[in-house]
């Protein structure tokens, strides 16, 4: 079997719900599809989908290869690309979205490089904390932070994000320093209010099993931003994710706690609206810069403040 062939056909059908979607899309039989589909999973030896009359659903060893598929057929694609356009020069419009406080931090300053490295192209950034429809809004990527809901866009992971709690000099001496997460009920925790995120509370490994506290503090607030800029100013501890806070904590302006308990890290994400096998040369172009940049550990300590 032909491994690429079955890499791309395991991530259409992730991306399409269902069989006979993707054997639309092909224009074969949902019966070829099974067939790959049963031939991956036998040469690897693990289960990738369960598979009903009704919906298809990812297995966790699914979910965690689907990320190494699309990062594969990305690169196998780009390398294509490369090789055909020879001496052609991305052009047209580039349509990018990104959430706002990380868009202002790490796109927004990647965007005028790009456009000197490819000055054919017209480059158009949103930044709204809103969900956009990509395919109905004509965009061609968007940056996203954070668990991905389920969806039919194709998703590239760019690198992870860690959360943590941080607090700045000033207030540890005043107050103590935290040496586990249920301390954490006797400091001024500055939280996000109850109509924004963040719903199940701060993220914590204990005992090795992940688990999710919820502080209490004299002060919340709908905005990330607000609750950082407090943190900063030493009125409590805050919950932020490391591309807001890793500049600071390696000026040494805010003092990154309870890191032996730090849970997982979920990912940040260029998503797209289309297979990435058939992806304009700009759109491929924008993503491999976020990757090299994204990649760079020094990238997160050195960018720009907002």
């Amino acid at each position: 079997m032909d491994k690429l062939k079955a890499f791309e056909t395991f991530a259409s059908v992730a991306a399409r719900g269902s069989l006979s979607a993707a054997a639309r899309a092909e224009g074969v039989a949902p019966a070829v599809i099974g067939r790959r589909l049963d031939a991956l999973e036998a040469q690897l030896g693990v289960k990738l989908l369960v598979r009903s009359t009704r919906r298809i659903a990812l297995t966790h060893e699914g979910a965690a290869f689907l990320d190494d598929c699309q990062r594969i057929l990305a690169e196998v694609a780009g390398a294509e690309a490369s090789v055909s356009a020879g001496g052609v020069q991305a052009s047209g419009q580039l349509r990018i979205t990104a959430p706002a406080g990380f868009g202002r931090r790490h796109v927004a300053p990647l965007v005028p490089p790009f456009h000197e490295a490819h000055p054919r192209l017209r480059i158009s950034l949103n930044l709204a904390d809103r969900i956009v429809d990509l395919a109905a809004e004509g965009y061609d990527c968007a940056v996203r932070v954070g668990d991905l809901p389920d969806s039919s866009l194709v998703s590239i992971r760019l690198a992870d994000n860690h959360r943590l709690a941080v607090a700045t000099p000033a207030y540890l001496r005043r107050r103590g320093v935290p040496r586990h997460p249920h301390d954490l009920a006797r400091h001024d925790c500055l939280v996000l209010s109850s109509d924004a995120s963040q719903s199940r509370g701060w993220a914590f490994t204990i005992d090795g099993q992940p688990m999710h506290l919820r502080p209490n503090g004299p002060l919340d607030c709908s905005d990330g931003q607000v609750l950082h800029a407090w943190c900063l100013a030493g009125h409590g501890i805050a919950w932020r994710s490391t591309w807001e806070v890793e500049a600071e904590i390696a000026a040494g302006a805010l003092v990154p706690l309870l890191q032996a308990y730090a849970a997982p890290p979920n990912g940040i994400y260029a998503l797209l609206p289309h297979a990435t096998r058939h992806l304009p040369l700009r759109v491929r172009l924008w993503v491999d810069w976020l990757k090299h940049h994204y990649g760079d550990p020094g990238f997160w300590t050195r960018a720009p403040s907002p």
